[in-house]
């Protein structure tokens, strides 16, 4: 006849500690292991497996964003842990496990060594399955980025979206220029550093789609008897070649001199009316281009003429992450 084992609550509360699982389900883990740690343990990773596998066709759309940078800020990550439900992704716990994370995948090369690195004797992958039978939620990492420059800086905002950017060197209050650029890539959300980064289909097929809107729109405004909107035959810089720039110009001065303007003026008048035309026809690039958006803390500079106010110093890359 065999005897049940005591379980002590100090060795119940060692192994909730040592994996986060609520109290009973340790008790349990223990019992059933007969008190050996070990065994208990695995026991605990068993019924992670079999959580995991139950939940997962589920979408794991909530959860935390994380941005990590190094102590010399030559590297960051951003990394998403994803959860179900914004009761869990909220969770002080969840949080906690989620910086865990961030800061394994700071000295992670790619999204692969990530989750076959250590995490408290078992790979960062097995420690997501054990947490999935913990937590009752499928749990997976939705996005790995990282970057490595002179300097790196980063933002997060609500645990939701996280940036990193990086720069060519290291500047006078380059960490207010870090923490501003990476707030403005996590606001904007843009996609590309520059429209020199553009692939011409895609510009193509962008300006097609964006002028049958308008188009469309416009026939609903003519219905109404209100203003129509404006039609732009261009929609980034890099369809302004110098021949569409020149003929801009030309244009703007057969304008000028049908309104009758003294050609003496025209100088002061050219430069305004050019700006227009180009902010007119650059509108995937001020959407787009982190280079070429509106600075958020003052919209009548760009980016690019912010960062320039730093002096010799250029981003050479960022990355930015969310839940959805």
């Amino acid at each position: 006849m065999s005897t049940t084992v005591k379980i002590t609550a100090a060795e119940v509360n060692k192994l909730r500690k040592a994996t986060g699982a609520g109290m009973m389900d340790c008790k349990k883990a223990l019992v059933e292991a007969e008190g050996d740690f070990d065994k208990a343990i695995e026991v605990l990773r068993k019924k992670g497996q079999k959580v995991a596998a139950k939940r997962a066709d589920r979408e794991s759309s909530e959860g935390a964003a994380v941005a990590k940078v190094n102590a010399d800020n030559t590297a960051g990550v951003a990394i998403v842990l994803g959860c179900e439900t914004d009761f869990v992704g909220k969770n002080d716990n969840f949080l906690a496990l989620a910086s865990q994370l961030g800061d394994i995948a700071l000295n992670s090369a790619s999204k692969d060594d990530f989750l076959a690195a250590d995490f408290g004797g078992m790979t960062v992958a097995e420690k997501l399955v054990e947490q999935t039978g913990v937590i009752g939620e499928k749990l997976d990492i939705k996005a790995f980025e990282k970057i490595e420059a002179a300097y790196v800086g980063s933002y997060v905002h609500i645990n939701k979206i996280a940036a990193i950017v990086g720069f060519s060197s290291v500047v006078d209050n380059v960490e207010a220029l870090a923490k501003d650029v990476a707030m403005q890539i996590a606001s904007m959300g843009a996609t590309s550093l520059s429209y020199k980064d553009f692939d011409p289909a895609y510009v193509a097929s962008e300006t097609e789609a964006r002028i049958a809107v308008i188009e469309k729109d416009n026939e609903e405004l003519e219905r109404l008897g209100k203003t129509l909107k404006n039609v732009p035959k261009y929609i980034s810089m890099s369809q302004l070649t110098p021949e569409v720039l020149a003929q801009a110009e030309a244009d703007a001065k057969a304008e000028l001199q049908a309104e009758g303007k003294p050609e003496k003026i025209w100088d002061k008048i050219l430069p305004g009316k050019m700006q227009r035309f180009i902010s007119d026809n650059t509108t995937l690039d001020q959407e787009q281009c982190l280079l070429d958006q509106n600075f958020i803390k003052d919209e009548k500079k760009t980016v690019a003429d912010y960062v320039s106010s730093f002096g010799d110093v250029e981003i050479t890359a960022f990355k930015r992450v969310t839940l959805g």
